[in-house]
């Protein structure tokens, strides 16, 4: 059995429990977009996703993506896993809907996933089997003990935060040595980031996703303790042109990019590092 911390104990058996508990906005209180772009970064990303719990009923949705989106993503991490420990433990840090999580399951893992929103653990629940664990926690402050897991997941979440190191830290504590990691994030120096950062300066608003640089996350990963990190490019087509996804990801498309890095990094709106943890 999983150790927790007796801290965080009661919040993680409320997803079982009494529905609505532990959500932040009072039953009845709107928030209009000047007064969230007021409160703190990762705060106006709690209160999203909260509202996508509550008002979408599909796994992208409720995650916050788009149907295209999260088929590319899942999509591309079934094409790269591999299986190497089976009946090992695995994490899903910002697991959603629980979409990886009960695929990681039917692999033959033990999974528990993990969120900070608990409407959307609640959307989770009712989608995923009873033997597979949810826990409502901070991926910065996540309720297990050290090295307690032998991989962990961990898609979407660093656009949501406004530091990458607590949740890289958070990760490599938790791993056993020789633990796997997946972490993905937004690419900065994308097209898309570009084209998003220069819309938003000439209407004289603030981002309200964060976008990394991937040599700055591995930094923090080495940090962390983390070794052999690989990355992976992907290249996401926008919901309204996803007819081109699957030349995004054509043979030929894979062939310019292993050969061209800089077009890779250039034509890719997110990416994915692979790495393993190495303890001491």
């Amino acid at each position: 059995m999983l150790a927790v911390d007796d801290a965080w104990f009661p919040c993680a058996f409320s997803i079982a429990g009494k529905r609505g508990a532990g959500i932040s906005m009072e039953p009845g209180e709107k928030r209009g977009p000047d007064a969230k772009s007021r409160l703190p970064f990762e705060k106006q990303w709690h209160e999203r996703f909260v509202e996508f719990a509550t008002l979408r009923e599909d796994d992208a949705g409720i995650a916050g993506w788009s149907a295209s989106g999260l088929d590319t993503r899942f999509r591309f991490f079934r094409r790269h896993w591999r299986l190497t420990n089976p009946g090992g433990r695995y994490i899903d840090v910002g697991c959603g809907a629980a979409t990886y999580t009960r695929w990681l399951a039917e692999s033959g893992l033990a999974v528990v996933g993990v969120d900070y929103s608990q409407p959307t653990l609640f959307k989770a629940r009712a989608r995923t089997p009873a033997s597979i664990p949810l826990c409502a926690g901070d991926a910065m402050r996540l309720p297990f003990t050290d090295a307690s897991f032998d991989g962990a997941l961990c898609f979407g979440l660093l656009q949501a935060v406004s530091h990458a190191g607590p949740v890289t830290t958070e990760l490599g504590r938790i791993l056993k040595d020789g633990g796997e990691l997946w972490i993905d994030a937004l690419n900065d120096g994308g097209l898309a980031a570009r084209t998003q950062k220069a819309r938003l300066r000439w209407q004289g608003k603030q981002m309200h996703l964060r976008y990394d640089d991937p040599d700055a996350i591995v930094r923090a990963l080495g940090d962390a303790g983390f070794v052999d990190v690989k990355k992976h490019w992907l290249p996401i087509m926008p919901a309204r042109l996803r007819w081109l996804q699957s030349l995004a990801e054509s043979r030929l498309t894979t062939a310019i990019f292993t050969a061209l890095p800089p077009a890779a990094a250039l034509c890719s709106h997110a990416f994915v590092l692979q790495a393993r943890r190495r303890r001491p």
